[in-house]
C-alpha cells in the first residue's frame, strides 16, 4: 500500500506563538512489536478523541511518521483505502475521522533499526535493539500525534527470538510473558501514568541485571535494576548507589517520592545524549553508568551520579509534569539541573561543585549568549528542536531557578515548588506555570523576573563605589546592560554582596532604610541604574561583590591587584575567593599578551608568586577546594574576555605563567606532591579525592619544567597508578611535555585497555587536546585508527569535539587546517547522524570574535557545509544561522 507524496522543501522555521492546542487527543496506546534488527514489525491500536480545547471541527487527523514503511490502517476496525488518507514522507493524513466519539486507529508499519545511524527512534547499538525518542524519535517507530502536550497511557508488548533478544524492556511494569514457537518469546508492559510519546522506550538484547532495593519515605519497596552486557557487570555498583542517593535525597530534600514499583537503567554505547529520563526506563549512555576505580576518574564517578541523579529527579520534574511545548524545555531541564546541582553539591564538595558549574557556563554560555546563534531560555522560534538542546537551556535556565531560590529564600522556594507539583501533575504545562507557583506560594509579584525567560545575551553589571569616611558611608552604584542590545529589558538582578575589613573579617552593616544589622546583603537590581548606600561602615572596605555566582551576569569592576590578591587570601565567600584569584591571574596574562605584542621582556609579579605561596601555606581541610584555587583560568574563558581573540597570544602568556609559577614554587609543589602520592588506596571519599585532586595539580606544574625529575615523578605514578585518576593525569603530563618515552606510554596504555571503550575514548581525547607540536598529524591518523568509529558518538566527541573545543592553538591554526578538518567530518557525519554533526559546527559559530584571516577561513568551511549534498536541516540551522549577518 502506497500513495505517498514526496517534497524537497527547505527547513521551515517553527514559532511558539504559533502554538495550537491539537486537535485530537490519545487517550490509550497499545504497541505490539516483532522485534528483529533489520526488519522490525510494529502494530499500533490507538483510542483517539477530540480535543475539547480546540475549536476545529471535521478537521483532518494528521500523524507524524519518518523513515517508516506503511503496511495498513483502520479506524473502528475498518481498513481504509488509499483515497482515505494521505501519505508523505513525514505524515500520514486521515482525512475523514468519526466526529464527536471516541474512534480506534489501527496502524501497521516497518522499519529497519540497523540502518538507523542517526540513533533517533528504533536503533542497534552492539546488537541491542534500544530507542531515543525525544525530540521527536517516535515519528520514526510509528505514526503518532508526537507532541508533548499529548499525553497517553502505553501498553507495549515486544516478540522477539529468545537466543538474540533474551531481555525484553519498556516503560512500566511487567504484567505477562510468554513462550512462542520457533525460539520467540513476548513481555507485555503497562505504564499506569499518562505520558508523551518522547517518554517511551524499549531494550531488547543479551544483557545482564543487578539488582537491589529501594524503601521509599512511605515504605513502600522498590526494586531497582541495572542492565549492562555481561563484560560490564562488575562497573555498575556506583551507578547503583548513586540512584539509591538520589531517591533518598529528593525525598528529603523536594518530598518526593517515587511512584512505580520498578526502576530500569539500561547502558548503551551508541547514544547521541549523556541519558534519557524514559518513565520506569533510563537509558543511558554507557559513560554516565560504568565505573570501576582503575578504569574511571575521580570526575567519571561524580559525572555519574550527577547524571543519575538528573534523570531520577526528571520523574517529578519532566514526566509526572512535562512541556506543553518544545519551547519550554527549559522548564523540565533547568529545574532539573539545578536539582542535580544541589544533589552534587550536598554529595560532595559544594564549593568544588559551585565552582565547576560557573566554569562550564562563563567557558561556553557566556559563548553561546554573545554569539549568532544567542536565544532566551524559552526560545522564540527553531528548524530542528534537537538544536536547541543547549547550555542556554539547561544551565542559564538552571541560574534562572537558582536565582528565584536566591530571591525568595529557600523555605519560599520550596513552597513554591510543591504548589508547582501538586497544582500541575500529570499535565504538559509552561515556564509561565512555573514562575505562576512560586508568585502564588509566596504573594510575590515575579513580573519582571518573567523577563529572564524571553530575554538572550548575558548581561553586564557595571560596578561604581565610593566611601565617605566623615559620614561612615559605603555608595554602591550598580548599572545593567546588554552588549549589542539598546533596548534591552531591564531585568531582575539578585546580587549578593559583602563587605571587607582591613584585616580580612566581614564587617558589619545595614542598608539604608533597613534597620538591622548584617555581614551579607541580597541587592536587587530591579532598574538601569540603582544605588545602593551602606551605613555604619567604620573603614575603607574590601567590596566582595556577586558573591556564591547569585547571578549568571558579568561584572564591569575595575580593581587593583593588591585588593584581588587581598580577596584571594581572605574572602569567606568560597567561590569569590576563587574568583578572585582568576582575576588576580587574568589581569597579569592579559598584560604579558600587551607586551608580547610590543615584544617586551615577560616577567610575572612578586604579588602572584606570593598569593600562591600564602595559599600553599594556609591550612585546609578541602584539598579539592586548594586545587581549585591554584588552577589558572582556562584559555577558552581568557579567549571570552577578548574582543579579538589572539589565540596565540592567550597560550604563550597563560604557560608562561604556568610554567613561572612551576619555577618559583617548584620546592612547595615537590613537597605537596610527595606529601600526597603514598598511601594510594583507590577509595572514593572527600579526602582521598582531594589527595588526588591536589597531587596531579602539582606533577602538572612541574611538568612545566620538562626536567628529568618532572620526567620521573610523571613515569613512576603512571608504572604505579591504583587508579585511572592517577594513571591518566600521568599520562597526561607526559604527552603534554617533551617526554622521551610518551609514544612508549600512549601505546602501553592502548594496549592495557583496548577492551575498555570508555577508556580508549579518554586515550583519544588525551592526544586530540595535546598543546605539542605535531598534534594535528597525530588527530589526521587517530581517524584511521582501528578504533576510531565514526557512528560512535562517544568515539567522534573524544576526537573531534575534544581537538576542535578543548584544544584552541592547534585547531585555530593560521593556516586553517583544523577548519577544514572540522567541516569534513561534519560533512562525513551530516549523512550518518545529523544531530551529532550539527553540534560539531559549534566550533565554527563563533568566527566574528577572531582576526580577519580566521574569520574568512571558518566563514569558507560554514559555507562548504551549507552547500554540501543533502543538507539536514540539523546542519543548517547551526550553518546558517552562524553565517547571517
Amino acid at each position: 500500500m502506497n500513495n505517498r507524496h514526496t517534497s524537497e522543501a527547505k527547513p521551515q522555521t517553527i514559532y511558539l506563538k504559533d502554538y495550537q492546542e491539537p486537535k485530537y487527543l490519545i487517550e490509550t496506546v497499545d504497541l505490539n512489536f516483532i522485534l528483529e534488527a533489520e526488519y522490525t514489525r510494529v502494530v499500533s491500536r490507538l483510542t483517539i478523541t477530540h480535543n475539547p480545547d480546540n475549536s476545529a471541527k471535521h478537521a483532518a487527523l494528521e500523524l507524524l511518521g519518518e523513515e517508516l514503511t506503511l503496511i495498513s490502517v483502520a479506524v473502528n476496525g475498518v481498513a481504509l483505502t488509499d483515497s482515505q488518507y494521505t501519505l508523505t514522507d513525514e505524515s500520514l493524513t486521515i482525512i475523514d475521522v468519526p466526529q464527536n466519539t471516541t474512534f480506534t486507529l489501527a496502524i501497521e508499519n516497518t522499519i529497519n533499526p540497523k540502518a538507523n545511524s542517526a540513533l533517533e527512534g528504533l536503533f542497534v547499538s552492539n546488537d541491542m535493539l534500544c530507542t531515543q525518542c525525544e525530540a521527536q524519535g517516535f515519528r520514526k517507530i510509528t505514526y503518532f500525534l508526537d507532541r508533548p502536550d499529548v499525553m497517553a497511557r502505553f501498553t507495549t508488548t515486544l516478540i522477539a527470538d529468545k537466543t538474540l533478544y533474551p531481555v525484553l524492556l519498556s516503560n512500566g511494569n511487567k504484567v505477562a510473558h510468554g513462550e512462542l514457537i520457533d525460539n520467540r518469546h513476548w513481555v507485555t508492559w503497562e505504564d499506569p501514568f499518562k505520558k508523551p510519546c518522547y517518554l517511551f522506550a524499549l531494550v531488547a538484547g543479551q544483557l545482564e541485571c543487578i539488582e537491589d532495593q529501594f524503601t521509599t519515605m512511605s515504605g513502600r519497596n522498590i526494586t531497582l535494576q541495572i542492565f549492562v552486557e555481561t563484560h560490564d557487570m562488575d562497573k555498575c555498583a556506583h551507578a547503583m548507589q548513586s540512584l539509591k542517593n538520589a531517591m533518598r535525597w529528593d525525598e528529603q530534600v523536594y518530598g518526593r517520592e517515587y511512584d512505580l514499583d520498578l526502576y530500569m537503567i539500561v547502558a548503551v554505547g551508541h547514544f547521541n545524549m549523556g541519558a534519557m529520563e524514559n518513565k520506569g526506563l533510563n537509558v543511558f549512555n554507557t559513560k554516565f553508568v560504568l565505573a570501576r576505580p582503575d578504569t574511571a576518574t575521580d570526575m567519571d564517578y561524580e559525572h555519574i551520579e550527577g547524571v543519575i541523579g538528573h534523570e531520577y529527579f526528571h520523574n517529578w520534574s519532566g514526566n509526572r509534569i512535562t512541556c506543553r511545548d518544545w519551547f519550554q524545555l527549559s522548564l523540565k531541564e533547568g529545574f532539573t539541573v539545578f536539582r542535580d546541582q544541589e544533589f552534587t553539591a550536598d554529595q560532595t564538595s559544594r564549593a568544588v561543585k559551585r565552582i565547576d558549574d560557573v566554569n562550564a557556563l562563563r567557558t561556553r554560555q557566556f559563548a553561546e549568549d554573545a554569539g549568532p546563534l544567542a536565544h532566551p531560555i524559552r526560545p522564540e522560534a527553531y528548524i530542528e528542536i534537537n538544536n536547541f538542546y543547549t547550555l542556554t537551556v539547561y544551565e542559564k535556565g538552571a541560574e534562572v531557578v537558582r536565582m528565584l531560590r536566591t530571591i525568595l529564600g529557600t523555605e519560599n522556594f520550596h513552597k513554591g515548588a510543591d504548589l508547582y507539583f501538586q497544582r500541575h501533575d500529570g499535565q504538559a504545562v509552561t515556564c509561565e506555570h512555573f514562575v505562576q507557583a512560586m508568585e502564588d506560594a509566596n504573594a510575590r509579584d515575579l513580573s519582571q523576573f518573567r523577563r529572564w525567560y524571553a530575554q538572550a545575551g548575558t548581561p553586564e553589571i557595571k560596578v561604581e563605589q565610593a566611601y565617605d569616611a566623615d559620614t561612615q558611608t559605603f555608595n554602591l552604584t550598580l548599572s545593567q546592560s546588554i552588549p549589542g542590545q539598546e533596548n534591552a529589558a531591564v531585568l531582575h538582578i539578585p546580587i549578593k554582596v559583602a563587605l571587607l575589613a582591613a584585616n580580612g573579617t566581614v564587617m558589619d552593616a545595614h542598608l539604608s532604610d533597613v534597620a538591622s544589622m548584617n555581614k551579607e546583603f541580597t541587592l536587587e537590581l530591579t532598574q538601569q541604574t540603582q544605588d545602593f548606600v551602606f551605613e555604619n561602615v567604620t573603614g575603607n572596605p574590601v567590596l566582595s561583590i556577586l558573591r556564591d555566582f547569585s547571578a549568571p551576569v558579568k561584572l564591569q569592576i575595575s580593581r587593583p591587584l593588591i585588593d584581588l590578591a587581598f580577596l584571594l587570601q581572605h574572602d569567606n565567600d568560597s567561590f569569590n575567593r576563587w574568583e578572585a584569584g582568576q582575576q588576580l591571574v587574568a589581569s597579569i596574562i592579559f598584560e604579558l599578551i600587551e607586551n608580547l605584542k610590543q615584544d617586551k621582556n615577560l616577567a610575572i609579579p612578586d604579588i602572584l608568586v606570593t598569593s600562591f605561596k600564602a595559599i600553599l601555606e594556609q591550612p585546609t581541610t578541602d584539598l579539592s577546594y586548594l586545587a581549585c584555587l591554584l588552577s589558572l583560568p582556562a584559555e577558552t574563558y581568557l579567549a571570552e574576555q577578548m574582543l579579538v581573540v589572539d589565540v596565540d597570544a592567550i597560550h604563550l602568556a597563560r604557560q608562561f605563567v604556568k610554567r613561572s609559577l612551576a619555577e618559583h614554587l617548584s620546592e612547595q609543589f615537590t613537597t605537596l606532591y610527595l606529601q600526597y602520592n603514598q598511601g594510594e588506596t583507590g577509595e572514593l571519599n572527600s579526602e582521598a579525592i582531594g589527595k588526588r585532586r591536589i597531587k596531579n595539580l602539582c606533577l602538572d606544574y612541574l611538568t612545566q619544567l620538562d626536567s628529568d625529575n618532572s620526567y620521573q615523578l610523571a613515569n613512576a605514578q603512571f608504572a604505579s597508578a591504583k587508579t585511572m585518576t592517577d594513571q591518566i593525569a600521568a599520562l597526561g603530563s607526559i604527552v603534554n611535555s617533551e617526554n622521551p618515552q610518551k609514544q612508549a606510554y600512549l601505546e602501553q596504555f592502548y594496549q592495557q585497555w583496548q577492551g575498555e571503550a570508555l577508556v580508549i575514548d579518554k586515550w583519544f581525547s588525551l592526544q586530540a587536546s595535546s598543546s605539542q607540536q605535531g598534534t594535528f598529524d597525530v588527530v589526521q591518523s587517530l581517524l584511521h585508527h582501528a578504533a576510531f568509529d565514526l557512528k560512535n558518538p562517544n568515539r567522534v566527541r573524544s576526537l573531534v569535539s575534544a581537538f576542535s573545543q578543548a584544544n584552541a592553538i592547534h585547531y585555530h591554526a593560521k593556516n586553517g587546517q583544523g577548519y577544514q578538518f572540522l567541516a569534513d567530518q561534519v560533512i562525513a557525519l551530516n549523512s550518518l547522524n545529523p544531530q551529532v554533526a550539527s553540534r560539531m559546527v559549534s566550533a565554527l559559530t563563533q568566527w566574528r570574535k577572531f582576526d580577519k584571516q580566521r574569520q574568512d577561513l571558518m566563514q569558507q568551511q560554514l559555507e562548504r557545509i551549507i552547500s554540501s549534498e543533502n543538507i539536514s536541516k540539523d546542519v543548517f540551522e547551526i550553518a546558517s544561522k552562524s553565517l547571517a549577518k
